[in-house]
């Protein structure tokens, strides 16, 4: 991988992770995020902090759903944001840097499209906020890599997308015309958008169907966040489906070992594509998607456990019915991305949520 790459959502869960990791090796990053109140900022400001003290980081703080912004940013036009930036002081710490020359000459090389408003429950109330980030401003990020040939565009899709499907392992050879919430509706028309572009502008895109994302510096709406803060608490934590629900959870290394391989896979057409029986997960254009799920499906209720024992305290649980917009389960078929990029994600939810516990006591300083 050479040149420098562009990272949306940087100050996100995934994002950071992602961006670290390519600093790490020595790639130049340039990050942007609109550091929205969707969740608590101070903890996206602090993965933001540790971000900038890498000499090859550069970051903007955009919302993507700004064209001219957009626009700006692919064009060159926009000013470094000052490093000096207040963020709040880091509760733990971080391994010392490894500084690496900067490099900030040149387009962008590969786009990696996280930033998008998550959440299925959240998109029940506040569906605008959907469009106007995950379809919006999608077709900014593809406008952009239009007019400035960018070689990959690697963007994060879901396992939401596989919606009122029952047959499992879920694959990405399967229909998927079935959403259930208008943030999985939104997912399935970014993939739609990027295999249009794909086919008209012979861009390399890839989508990754992301499984149940877990781990250190997580999103705090998520379940194992919700959890642990409420279970330390000694407050009672809501269980949907009376706990009759599995999930793929997939530790966050896991993700970022997956995203790291799948940008230098760069797709090429399926000769062996037929409209005839077309293949869902592939094409004549230059497009793929993957699922990346730790193939191994956990029960609810076996999760809320492995978090007790780990906290060594019992949690009070409110038994509730299946909410709008969620599915009973998810499990991912990754056999497309073991063939492909030789990668199958293994950690084991005991091993992930340990480090994700011993993360959240430390930058929360709880005892």
């Amino acid at each position: 991988m050479k040149g420098r790459i562009l990272v949306t959502g940087a100050a996100g869960f995934i994002g950071f992770h992602l961006s670290k990791r390519l600093l790490e090796e020595g790639r130049s990053v340039v990050g942007i995020d609109n550091l929205n109140d969707y969740y608590d900022v101070n903890l996206k400001k602090a993965r933001l902090a540790i971000l900038k003290k890498y000499d090859n980081f550069t970051f903007h703080k955009i919302n993507i759903a700004n064209r001219r912004a957009m626009e700006s940013l692919f064009n060159g036009l926009l000013k470094t944001q000052a490093t000096h930036e207040r963020v709040p002081r880091l509760k733990i710490k971080e391994p010392p840097i490894t500084r690496h020359p900067s490099r900030v000459t040149g387009t962008f090389d590969t786009v990696v499209h996280l930033a998008a408003q998550a959440g299925v429950r959240y998109s029940i109330t506040n569906p605008y906020a959907y469009i106007d980030s995950n379809i919006v401003g999608f077709m900014n990020i593809l406008e952009g890599c239009r007019h400035h040939k960018i070689k990959h565009l690697v963007y994060a899709s879901s396992s939401s997308v596989y919606g009122a499907n029952t047959k499992m392992p879920f694959s990405i050879h399967h229909n998927i015309d079935h959403p259930v919430s208008l943030y999985a509706a939104t997912k399935k028309a970014n993939e739609l958008m990027a295999h249009t572009y794909s086919s008209l502008y012979n861009i390399p895109t890839t989508g990754l169907r992301f499984f149940t994302v877990y781990g250190p510096w997580g999103r705090p709406d998520m379940a194992l966040f919700l959890f642990t803060r409420a279970i330390l608490e000694g407050k009672t934590i809501d269980v949907f489906n009376r706990g009759n629900m599995q999930r793929d959870f997939t530790y966050i290394d896991d993700i970022i070992e997956g995203v790291m391989r799948v940008i230098k896979k760069i797709p090429r057409p399926n000769k062996s594509w037929s409209g005839d029986n077309p293949d869902p997960g592939t094409s004549y254009a230059p497009y793929r998607v993957y699922n990346i799920g730790n193939n191994n499906p956990v029960e609810l209720m076996t999760f809320i456990k492995t978090i007790e024992k780990t906290l060594g305290k019992k949690a009070k649980k409110n038994l509730l019915p299946l909410q709008a917009g969620d599915v009973p389960a998810t499990y991912a078929d990754v056999d497309d991305l073991i063939h492909d990029v030789g990668f199958k994600p293994a950690t084991p939810i005991n091993e992930g949520i340990k480090k994700f516990v011993d993360w959240y006591l430390m930058y929360y300083q709880e005892s």
